[in-house]
């Protein structure tokens, strides 16, 4: 494009704005440059805008605009938290669904409105478990536990889609007490369908969309009213617009919040924002939100339950600080995997130290068996880089792998602002 007059980026926070793969780039930093060498505005547009952007407009770097009223002055959703540890507590057994939800559920269903739940879990049951001996089922190429899929009757790895047969007895102590344990989209699709037989239900998550045009399908299908009630993960969280939506009911907040990642807090805050925003588009009043949670003081939680950007931002922004972890630092992270765990142990070991030799005051961490030690039969190793110069980060990581002898068989991928650990 010769003439670029705009750019706009909307839902800037979005974390598929990185790309993973080679060439790792993000595309607000990419569309950032393209505005300077164009001399042009670039608008990043989000209710729940990234920390990294709020602090630059903080500081002056962006400029803030802020818009304060929905379209047409509409209200904002009441959000509702219920503490699942009070239902733990007066009901016999775990309960999927509070009684709060199943009314308002109900509710919705004798008014001709609609309705969104939402559980960032595909699957039905997230492990399985022996209760004798306490074996969990794991992948066997991944340090990650199989998913049981109660569709195609099968246990799949979200990481490598290895698939296996669901066992009758345990591998490890053979006794029959096994278990499915943990809650999918699967499972609360079958659970609505059990407790509510005259809904009209369809399910939106990364397994129900995979044929083509499936997407449009299922929403062309809650448009019409074909379907009262959709079930979904983060896909169903943004963007989408229904005014016969009056109810968003979210199963369990923490699957979020218990991600070993220091972003975990702010995704939680921007997917329950953004998933409460689906409810009361329309003109038959504010809507409703119920989230349901087993930390109903976390502030993630009760912040984004208040739809209060700014409270949340001065509670995390601290954390940061204290932790020096981004706005305040910039970071990169270097992952080290070889198929053999020693090899790729000795070789993060080396590569931490030739960096540490060059560092130039960069503070260098680990190495560290990464959150999954183990993906696609690779065993891997981060070591991180923090410095507020990222120019002088990536011209210490050039000078180290220029000399870096790095044993066959060894793969190294360097990520600069990794957006997850």
């Amino acid at each position: 494009m010769a003439k670029v007059g705009l750019i706009i980026i909307d839902e800037e926070h979005e974390t598929s704005y990185k790309q993973d793969d080679v060439p790792r780039y993000h595309a607000r930093d990419v569309a950032e440059e393209r505005a300077r060498l164009f001399s042009c505005p670039l608008v990043l547009g989000s209710a729940t805008p990234s920390l990294e952007s709020y602090y630059k407009a903080q500081k002056g770097e962006y400029k803030l605009v802020k818009m304060t009223k929905r379209i047409d002055e509409r209200s904002l959703p009441r959000v509702k938290i219920v503490d699942m540890r009070m239902e733990l507590a007066t009901r016999k057994k775990i309960a999927i669904f509070s009684k709060v939800l199943l009314d308002a559920i109900d509710k919705v269903l004798k008014s001709d409105k609609q309705a969104i739940i939402f559980l960032n879990r595909r699957g039905f049951s997230t492990f399985v478990n022996c209760k004798r001996c306490g074996f969990v089922l794991k992948c066997k190429r991944c340090d990650a536990v199989l998913v049981y899929h109660f569709e195609n009757r099968k246990l799949v790895c979200h990481y490598c889609n290895y698939m296996a047969q669901p066992p009758d007895i345990c591998p490890k102590c053979r006794s029959s007490y096994i278990k499915y344990l943990g809650l999918g989209t699967e499972r609360v699709e079958s659970e609505l369908s059990r407790n509510f037989p005259q809904l009209r239900i369809a399910r939106m998550d990364s397994d129900t969309t995979v044929k083509a045009g499936s997407y449009d399908r299922i929403l062309g299908n809650f448009k019409s009213g074909a379907v009262n009630l959709l079930v979904g993960t983060q896909m169903i969280a943004k963007g989408l617009d229904f005014p016969k939506v009056t109810l968003v009911g979210v199963v369990s907040a923490d699957v979020m919040l218990n991600i070993p990642d220091f972003r975990s807090c702010e995704r939680t805050f921007n997917l329950l924002t953004q998933v409460a925003g689906r409810a009361g588009r329309g003109e038959d009043g504010a809507g409703e939100v119920i989230v349901q949670t087993y930390a109903p003081s976390h502030y993630a939680v009760l912040t984004a339950s208040k739809h209060d950007y700014e409270k949340f931002y001065h509670e995390e922004i601290i954390y940061r600080k204290q932790l020096l972890l981004p706005p305040f630092i910039n970071l990169v992270k270097i992952t080290v995997r070889a198929r053999n765990e020693e090899q790729a142990s000795k070789a993060a070991s080396d590569l931490a130290e030739a960096i540490r030799h060059e560092s130039d005051g960069v503070k260098v961490a680990g190495p560290a068996q990464a959150p999954i030690s183990r993906m696609r039969g690779y065993f891997r190793y981060n070591i991180l880089l923090k410095d507020k110069d990222r120019i002088k980060m990536c011209d210490v990581m050039k000078r180290v792998l220029a000399d870096f002898r790095r044993p066959h068989g060894v793969l190294i991928a360097v990520d600069v602002d990794p957006i997850s650990m």
